[in-house]
């Protein structure tokens, strides 16, 4: 489990383990309550998301007009991507059981999740998918960053259900988003120099 950072000092490496397995419980246990409980399982289905996503595509159009489509495809690469390194690369290079699965963990927390996935826990593909998106539409279109900041909100919500609902670990998430934010920068900089969007980064 974990294997990059077997070759850490060994103290550091179960320090860290230690405060993740204390926010886990604590997001899961301590925070819980009958509204999280409803909201973050709603939060989790992607019917929840269309509205976001439907809003985003028009006015992409009422911005770009026609370049939208190259936009489109170029979030729908990011996503493509960025689940492919998460769900295939990342988690089996790291092999980390859910909490959900951990048997270390497993009878400590509320397993909220109707499903806990069979696949490797570190990174969420959850968070790197919904942070990547969220810098990509956000750094494409910085002239309303005071609007589309809403978008990091909304995928950090998303985040945290994952660990409220017993699937993920706070670490998983947390690097996750960090590195969606990373790729969905790239992507709107690729953007920005491949549709000459300049106008609408400043």
């Amino acid at each position: 489990m974990l294997l990059l950072l077997e070759s850490a000092p060994t103290s550091l490496f179960h320090k860290i383990l230690q405060v993740d397995y204390q926010l886990m419980v604590w997001v899961n246990k301590d925070l819980s309550s009958p509204l999280l409980d409803v909201l973050t399982l709603f939060m989790r289905e992607s019917i929840f998301h269309i509205p976001i996503y439907v809003f985003i595509i028009v006015f992409a159009f009422m911005q770009m007009g026609k370049t939208a489509w190259w936009w489109i495809l170029g979030g729908i690469t990011l996503i493509s991507i960025s689940d492919l390194l998460s769900s295939f690369f990342i988690k089996s290079y790291f092999d980390r059981p859910r909490p959900c699965r951990d048997p270390y963990m497993m009878y400590q927390i509320n397993v909220l999740a109707k499903y806990c996935g069979a696949n490797g826990s570190f990174t969420s593909s959850h968070a790197m998918n919904h942070f990547a998106f969220a810098a990509y539409v956000y750094f494409t279109f910085r002239r309303f960053s005071s609007y589309f900041s809403l978008l990091f909100i909304w995928a950090a919500f998303i985040s945290f259900s994952q660990v409220y609902v017993g699937v993920h670990y706070p670490s998983d998430v947390l690097c996750g988003g960090l590195l969606g934010c990373g790729f969905g920068w790239i992507a709107a900089r690729i953007a920005e120099q491949s549709l000459s969007l300049h106008h609408y980064t400043v």
